[in-house]
């Protein structure tokens, strides 16, 4: 150990190195984010280029959405074979080829492969898995907070680019703006080699606040070894399932991703622009709610530190879903107090639910947790999917969007239900007994 420990540099002793892989791991979630961001503000241009419909284009969408869910499991179990910096970088290379690829294409099979398989399965590599994994592997102290954080930087990225792609859309046209988004994500790669690291004893050090010479557990990586990731990954699904818990868990956050990502993120800035609102000040909004999501899940992070995580994703989705039953009332052409409202509130509760859903995954499913999530944030993006398939058809067939708010409005109370009806682990933390 004092061999190890000698090759820390000096610096480590003022900055925890738990920190710099936080870093890391908020830049290169901000890189992914920016492809991600782009479909709400290329939905028209594409549909006026091409002529695809929006039902055509939402379904590249879907794609996206769902490999970005399911391959969200298998990457936390390739993290732990292969290691969060490979996987990471990887990751961040195909989101920047997919991106890039698609000033080339001419028909819609080739948006379904570039938008749909390519981006992701990058992005996917690095979900919100990727956070449960930093977490538990180099933070004991804070660890809710630093949840929010990292959760929070899929909204910095669309703080970021959402403004910047409508505008290089709107004046130069979406081939600029993909290309500009694949750039930015090929930036962040030398961050990643730079700073991220697998394990805190790769650097002679301890999980940031774990008692004094008590190393993270790496048993994990022998089961990875012997049974492959993808063994893993289903082996830790096979268990969770068998638990009400899981269920549960999935139930919500299944809603919880069809009343987001796959509603307001991908049709937002084209429901608002039905209205006459320029594609400029949608998308503008949509990175306010960015801004917003900010603090939202910083302080939900906090929250989790302190409050029972199952009335937090209670009181978050009845939130929510009151939010999205007023939405259709306040589309205009300009923006009108009651829309700065929704903004500020939706904002707030974007992803605020996943610090406490990582909480109660961590809880039940111990050491297995970061891979539980992923598919409890698989199911997430399956009902993003639906949702934006849905939605997309629902503009195409009855001209208005205004079906898909109520239902998701409605939808969200059921989350509410599902996840209040989630019980408590035993004081260790043991899994529910069998039924």
């Amino acid at each position: 150990m004092t061999d190890t420990r000698t090759a820390v540099p000096a610096r480590a002793s003022r900055v925890h190195w738990a920190w710099l892989v936080a870093f890391a791991a908020f830049v290169a979630l901000v890189g992914a984010a920016g492809f991600r961001a782009a479909p709400s503000v290329l939905i028209d241009p594409l549909h006026e280029e091409f002529g695809w419909s929006r039902g055509t284009i939402s379904a590249a969408v879907s794609i996206n959405l769902l490999l970005y869910g399911f391959i969200s499991p298998f990457a936390a179990a390739l993290m732990e074979r292969f290691g969060m910096r490979k996987v990471v970088a990887s990751a961040l290379a195909l989101v920047a080829a997919g991106s890039g690829f698609t000033v080339f294409m001419t028909e819609s099979w080739q948006l379904l492969l570039c938008w749909g398989v390519l981006v992701g399965t990058g992005t996917g590599s690095m979900a919100l898995a990727f956070v449960a994994t930093v977490t538990g592997r180099w933070f004991v102290k804070h660890r809710g907070l630093v949840s929010g954080i990292l959760t929070a930087a899929g909204a910095a990225g669309q703080l970021v680019f959402l403004p910047l792609v409508a505008m290089l859309a709107t004046d130069q046209g979406w081939r600029t703006a993909s290309l500009v988004v694949s750039g930015a994500a090929l930036a962040v790669v030398p961050i990643v080699l730079l700073l991220l690291r697998d394990w805190p004893a790769d650097v002679g050090t301890t999980a940031y606040g774990a008692p004094e010479g008590e190393q993270t557990p790496r048993a994990t990586g022998g089961t990875m070894r012997a049974g492959g990731s993808a063994m893993r990954a289903l082996t830790a699904l096979r268990d969770a399932a068998r638990t009400r818990t899981f269920w549960l868990l999935a139930g919500g956050f299944a809603i919880c991703g069809a009343s987001t990502n796959g509603l307001i993120g991908t049709h937002f800035v084209p429901a608002a622009h039905d209205h006459g609102m320029p594609h400029t000040t949608a998308a503008g909004l949509l990175a306010l709610v960015g801004l917003f999501d900010v603090v939202g899940t910083i302080a939900s992070g906090w929250l989790t530190d302190r409050v029972d995580p199952r009335w937090l994703l209670g009181t978050y989705y009845v939130l929510r879903g009151a939010s999205l039953l007023v939405l259709p009332m306040l589309f205009a052409p300009t923006t009108e107090p009651p829309m700065w409202a929704f903004i500020v509130f939706y904002g707030l509760d974007w992803v605020a639910t996943v610090p406490p859903t990582v909480a109660l995954c961590r809880t039940w499913f111990g050491a297995n947790g970061p891979i539980v999530f992923g598919w409890v944030f698989a199911s997430h993006q399956v009902g993003a999917a639906v949702a934006a398939l849905g939605a997309g058809l629902t503009r195409d067939q009855l001209g208005s969007y205004d079906l898909a708010w109520f239902a998701a409005g409605g939808l969200c109370a059921v989350a509410a239900v599902l996840s209040l009806s989630i019980r408590k682990s035993s004081p260790e933390g043991d899994p529910a007994p069998k039924h």
